[in-house]
């Protein structure tokens, strides 16, 4: 998107200073009085005029403009005299046609080898520019014009090889064949090309293919003046002398991205003739040398997105006659020369993403003629100048994401034609600035993520030509002004993070809003009805609010272009109210609905994400939500009171991802038909009453990575007799409470491969792919919500660091298989409340990454192994109640455990139990028995809700630690886990976002 932007600023540039040659050439003569036009060559241009058809949507008007216009239609039959055709040259002695000029004429259609055209041999300028010409081949009967000059066939829809007959036009000055529709130039062809064209001076090949063209071959053509190779998929490192061509003027080599080169540190000349230098979005690198001073004549400037470093040299102050200057999205850093006061000419500044430092410069206030500033992403600190106050020609201004700091100055209000501020992402304080309300052509305000304070004054009501408003993330407070919410021109809506109260103003008929976030502030009582007069609402977002009341069931009605509705976390009461038809994400979560989900819903065929979770929903749930939607990825109605069985019916190629149904009341078993989940990767059916055996078939889903039966009626033995059913991927499994016998799955553990890996995933977040992407200014963003240690914590990635295990509280039996020792990545393994026999494996030792193991009440025998002492990062170890004994094994981790980890084995003895008893059962105070069963209970039955499985648009999944150690009395089980969790994905985090 930033590469867009990018693109089309250089591209309104570029029309601005170079007027596009759309200008019918004018005839010799101008009336029907002169017979000078040969009649073949009149019959000709009939001819060639009934090949095409009259589009007006064939000449791109962002191009053409006022200029374009069905130049063909002045050719009048009865005008005997072709040469006063609108179009039409002709040489004022022989009559012959010398020249045409149909660029912008609308036309539609394709020119066949055998056109009429190439009857008109004497040919000597042909410009068939900004038509469209249906992706048909360039005939290779245009190398036939032995006279031709200047060919211009760019931007008409023109395909395939570019023909080899082109290098017959020996006399081309000038060939432009940019910009068609996949067009490719051979490097025979081009060598073939660059060999005969000895004449040439302009080349433009602007998305013409020359892949294979190697960048030396380029030193043969030191007679340009203008060369444009822009996005020509050229490679390999460009030779300096290019930069030396004696009389090149326009040099455009950017978008080749795997091009590189330097610029010349020596012998750049102040001779040199260069006006325009587009090298952006290649891999062009090093410093900018001292030299680029000596380009006098340069007035272009764009090297943005490249690999470019260092600081601007002061020389930069040398080119005075610049107008544009584009260095964003490199490494450059260090601060802005005051040379650059020097510049009275320039026009555009672009320094975005970059890492400038320092204060901004006052002598950029002489820069007076400027009218577009962007210093976005970089390391400004200080405050804004005043001297910025005299650019009143400024169109834009952005300073975004930068380290200024103090109240942003009034005299803001002073530039008057600023349609553009953004000062967003930066540590501005004090009250919302009041000089923005005299900015009446403002078109977009970007104030978000500072510290303003105060409330939203209620003059901004003047900015009728406010379009897009951001806000959030700030601490501004008062009552939502419903002036605000009613601009006439308002379109984007971004208050979200604030500290708003009172209730949500009425909306008028006329509003053009289509986005609306207003989360997390403190925002109470009914959502208007006359919401449903926003019928351009595309995305509302009311979620971490107080709202109250009942949704009316029309108030989205309305609304059929809304696909973002999230309502979650308010207190609204009553029935579920049905989406409107193309809504993608429905997020409801976290309030008081009551009622049964309407059968309706399953009208919402575009339906990606449905949250409902943490309700008071009840009844079965329709059987149609299995298969309703071909693109549900996230299905969340987890902690509701629904029952009955769950739906039976998940059809073949579903995109679901994440079905969880924790916390309800179903019954009966699991359906089958979920092995028709490809693409799942978390499923959570955790406390309910679901009545099977284990559903051993989802082993055959290739992508399922979590998977939560805990605490249901699940039975009988975990069948590993299966062949090729093993969960390739998974890494959360917790079938704890519930009634497995038998013993346990070793087959499984030995084919876990994702706990076999102490590397980070590749992937390194678990995410579902976005369908619906929350707009914001900068870039795509989403923010996973997670609860740690009592604390709402906030990530917009979540690492996927977390392996577990949690087998307990099931009536296992038998030995604790040696191969659970090969799942060296896992984290938490939990076999409690079992019935276990047998020695503990010293294979244990081999699980490095454990921070928890918890064997308690089993019927495990002999001593514990001294390999465990290997175990490094365990906080959590549990071996009550069992029969062991021996010494307990000393030293590292194992002297940080308490005499709860012990207790119940008469056999131990050793640090921390008492050295004069080796019995210490005697020592257990009565209700020990239960307290160790809570606290069992509490380590074994993992926190499931808590393991993020977040659901949003693009949103990670997050597979976190989820154990919520705030009960006062309860063991420090995780407490230090969740620490160092915590540090871990900070700190990872902070690595990717280098990285990205």
């Amino acid at each position: 998107m930033e590469r867009l932007i990018w693109l089309f600023q250089f591209l309104l540039y570029f029309m601005q200073y170079h007027q596009v040659s759309c200008s019918s050439s004018i005839s010799s003569f101008s009336t029907c009085t002169h017979h000078l036009c040969p009649p073949d060559q009149r019959f000709a241009l009939l001819q060639f005029k009934h090949m095409f058809t009259i589009n007006s949507s064939a000449s791109d008007s962002s191009f053409c403009g006022d200029l374009a216009s069905p130049k063909m239609l002045s050719w009048n039959e009865s005008c005997t005299d072709c040469c006063s055709w609108e179009g039409v040259t002709c040489d004022g002695l022989t009559g012959h046609v010398i020249g045409l000029d149909l660029s912008c004429s609308q036309l539609y259609g394709s020119i066949h080898p055998n056109s009429s055209l190439f009857q008109l041999s004497h040919l000597q300028r042909l410009n068939l520019a900004f038509n469209h010409f249906n992706y048909s081949h360039i005939p290779s009967a245009f190398g036939h014009f032995a006279s031709l000059t200047h060919l211009n066939l760019s931007r008409s829809s023109f395909s395939g090889s570019i023909p080899s007959e082109i290098h017959h036009l020996s006399k081309l000055v000038s060939l432009d064949l940019s910009y068609g529709h996949q067009p490719r130039l051979e490097p025979h062809n081009f060598r073939m090309m660059l060999k005969n064209l000895t004449q040439l001076q302009k080349l433009a090949l602007s998305y013409v293919n020359i892949s294979s063209v190697v960048p030396m071959s380029l030193t043969n053509m030191s007679s340009l003046t203008y060369l444009d190779l822009i996005s020509t998929g050229l490679y390999g490192k460009l030779p300096d002398s290019i930069f030396h061509f004696p009389n090149l003027q326009v040099l455009f080599l950017g978008d080749n991205h795997d091009l590189t080169g330097n610029l010349p540190k020596v012998n750049w000349s102040s001779s040199s003739s260069l006006q325009q230098l587009y090298l952006g979005f290649s891999s062009f690198s090093g410093e900018l040398p001292d030299s680029i001073g000596n380009l006098k004549s340069l007035n272009f400037l764009h090297l943005a997105n490249s690999k470019f470093s260092g600081s601007i040299p002061d020389s930069f102050g040398n080119l005075t006659q610049i107008t544009a200057i584009y260095l964003g999205g490199n490494s450059f850093n260090g601060q802005i020369p005051f040379t650059l006061s020097n510049l009275n000419q320039l026009i555009h500044l672009d320094l975005r993403g970059c890492k400038f430092s320092g204060s901004i410069p006052e002598s950029l206030g002489n820069l007076t003629q400027i009218n577009y500033i962007s210093f976005w992403g970089n390391s400004f600190n200080g405050q804004i100048p005043f001297a910025l106050s005299n650019l009143n020609q400024l169109i834009s201004l952005d300073l975004s994401r930068n380290n200024l700091h103090g109240k942003i100055p009034n005299f803001i209000g002073k530039l008057m034609k600023l349609e553009f501020l953004g000062l967003g992402d930066n540590n501005f304080n004090g009250p919302f600035p009041c000089g923005v309300a005299n900015l009446t052509k403002l078109v977009a305000l970007v104030l978000s993520s500072s510290e303003l304070m105060g409330p939203i004054p209620s003059n901004i009501s003047g900015l009728h030509n406010l379009q897009t408003l951001f806000l959030h993330n700030n601490s501004l407070n008062g009552t939502l002004p419903s002036s605000l919410l009613n601009l006439p021109s308002l379109t984007d809506l971004y208050l979200g993070s604030n500290r708003l109260t009172g209730q949500i103003p009425e909306f008028q008929h006329k509003s053009k809003l289509m986005h609306i976030d207003l989360n997390h502030n403190e925002l109470r009582g009914p959502i208007p009805q006359s919401i449903s007069n926003l019928v351009n609402l595309t995305q509302l977002d009311l979620s971490s609010n107080n709202l109250s009341g009942v949704v009316q069931l029309q108030a989205f009605s309305n609304l059929k272009d809304l696909h973002y509705l999230d309502l979650g976390f308010n207190l609204i009461q009553g029935p579920l109210p049905v989406p409107p038809p193309f809504v993608s994400y429905f997020h409801f979560s976290q309030n008081k609905l009551t009622g049964q989900i309407p059968s309706s819903i399953c009208n919402v065929s575009s339906l990606y994400i449905l949250g409902l979770s943490h309700n008071h929903l009840s009844g079965a749930i329709p059987q149609c939500l299995g298969n309703f939607s071909n693109v549900l990825s996230i299905l969340d109605l987890r902690f509701n009171a629904f029952q009955g069985n769950i739906p039976m019916i998940f059809e073949k190629g579903n995109q679901l991802q994440s079905l969880n149904l924790n916390g309800n009341q179903f019954e009966g078993p699991v359906p089958q038909s979920l092995a028709n989940c490809r693409q799942l990767q978390v499923l959570d059916l955790g406390n309910n009453k679901i009545n099977d055996t284990f559903p051993y078939w989802l082993g055959t889903l290739p992508n399922l990575q979590v998977l939560i039966l805990r605490s249901n009626k699940f039975h009988g033995p975990i069948d590993t007799s299966k062949p090729k059913l093993y969960f390739p991927k998974l890494r959360i499994v917790d079938l704890s409470h519930n009634k497995f016998t038998g013993h346990l799955p070793g087959r499984y553990f030995n084919f876990f491969k994702n706990m076999r890996n102490k590397t980070m995933p590749s992937e390194k977040y678990l995410t579902v792919q976005s369908y619906y992407n929350v707009q914001s200014y900068y870039k795509d963003s989403v923010t996973v919500t997670m609860t740690m240690k009592g604390f709402d914590m906030y990530f917009t990635r979540i690492l996927t660091i977390f392996t577990a295990i949690d087998l307990s509280s099931n009536k296992f039996s038998g030995d604790i298989p040696n191969v659970i020792g090969r799942l060296n990545s896992l984290i938490v393994l939990n076999l409690s409340h079992n019935s276990l026999t047998g020695l503990i494996p010293s294979s244990l030792g081999d699980l490095t990454e454990l921070e928890s193991l918890d064997l308690s009440s089993n019927q495990l025998i002999g001593k514990i192994p001294s390999h465990l002492l290997s175990l490094t990062f365990l906080e959590v170890f549990n071996v009550s109640w069992n029969h062991l004994n021996g010494l307990i094994p000393q030293g590292k981790q194992f002297d940080t455990f308490g005499n709860d980890s012990y207790v119940g084995n008469s056999g131990l003895y050793g640090f921390p139990l008492s050295k004069e008893r080796k019995d210490n059962q005697s020592q257990v105070q009565p209700g020990v028995l239960l307290q160790q069963e809570d606290d069992s209970n509490f380590v074994s039955g993992l926190t499931w809700e808590a393991v993020v499985m977040g659901y949003g648009c693009g949103l990670a999944l997050g597979l976190v630690i989820g154990f919520l150690m705030f009960l006062t009395g309860k063991p420090k089980l995780f407490v230090r886990i969740v620490e160092r969790k915590k540090h871990k994905m900070l700190k990872m985090l902070r690595q990717g976002g280098r990285r990205n």
